[in-house]
């Protein structure tokens, strides 16, 4: 197996047929490059130059041994040179996927601030349905995904929380809860909660959708929807309630669901997440580029509706 050096140095000394230019192209004394083409002459087990005192010349073994590992070094510096360059550069496509309407709204903004400061990088801003966040993610098909938290995945990293808006509880509009102003996280034990797509982290499926409350009561699970729309038919259909953040008030209004606060519950909060093994330089530049559009809605309290925000 050659080593770098000696593939380096033997096409070097093929190309300026003098070893005193190759090693001044290479940055190495002459001697180095003599004693490096003289291993590898030993260990092919043939003189891959003819010398004389005024001349190098490939030999026939060296001269099929550099057709060979031309095309090679090629091949293999190209593709080097494209993983530095998807590693570090920002020329390319960068694409990111939301669901619900406030996050695109999100995503859109950070998209506009990350082309100012980078505008040979093309962001491509596509819709998922709740069932297609992990496998876009998981698959390549995106290099970004907004979602809630918590999510505890091997090979995904959770960025930090760009915004954090207040919970509420979609329910039917002739629910007995619907009259009230506020409710508890121990009322879901009152009621049966709709599911969320079982492709979805178990830590994010824990926290929206729980078996229990705080105090232990159990929660009756109603069936799973694929989508938000889905989620919500179903609850204008009186079949289950779901947890919603407070975006849902401006963005999805309907005349058969009403949107009651979860007074007692935690924030419900979105972030960014990638592969760890995807955390390129575009990557990073656009999580930096939604924490500033982001940093305005997050007031000292930490809850607020991120979809009505965007009014300017």
């Amino acid at each position: 197996m050659l080593e770098r050096h000696e593939l380096e140095a033997f096409l070097a000394v093929a190309e300026e047929l003098h070893f005193g230019r190759a090693a001044a192209r290479l940055r190495v004394s002459t001697a180095r490059v003599s004693q490096t083409i003289r291993k590898l002459e030993r260990q092919v087990g043939v003189a891959l130059f003819d010398r004389t005192s005024r001349r190098v010349e490939l030999s026939r073994v060296g001269r099929t041994l550099y057709e060979d590992l031309r095309p090679a070094h090629d091949q293999i510096t190209a593709a080097l040179d494209r993983a530095i360059e998807a590693g570090r550069g920002f020329s390319g496509i960068l694409r990111v996927c939301f669901t619900g309407a406030a996050g695109g709204r999100l995503l859109v903004r950070a998209g506009q601030a990350f082309r100012r400061d980078h505008p040979e990088c093309e962001v491509q801003i596509r819709e998922a349905q709740l069932g297609d966040l992990m496998p876009w993610l998981r698959g390549g098909d995106v290099d970004l995904t907004l979602a809630t938290f918590p999510v505890d995945e091997p090979g995904v990293v959770t960025g930090p929380v760009l915004v954090s808006e207040a919970r509420f509880l979609a329910v039917p509009v002739e629910h007995p809860l619907a009259r009230r102003d506020a409710i508890s996280v121990e009322d879901l034990a009152t009621v049966t909660v709709l599911q969320l797509p079982d492709t979805l982290p178990r830590s994010l499926l824990a926290d929206r959708t729980p078996h229990s409350t705080p105090a232990g009561l159990p929660i009756r699970a109603g069936q799973s929807a694929a989508t938000f729309q889905e989620i919500l038919a179903l609850v204008g259909d009186g079949q289950g309630v779901f947890p919603v953040g407070a975006n849902a008030r401006r963005y999805y209004p309907r005349p058969d669901v009403a949107y009651v606060h979860l007074r007692d519950a935690p924030p419900l909060q979105w972030g960014l997440l990638w592969r760890a093994d995807g955390a390129t330089a575009r990557v990073r530049a656009f999580v930096e580029a939604a924490q500033n559009v982001a940093r305005p809605l997050n007031q000292p309290q930490g809850c607020v509706d991120f979809g009505s925000v965007w009014e300017t």
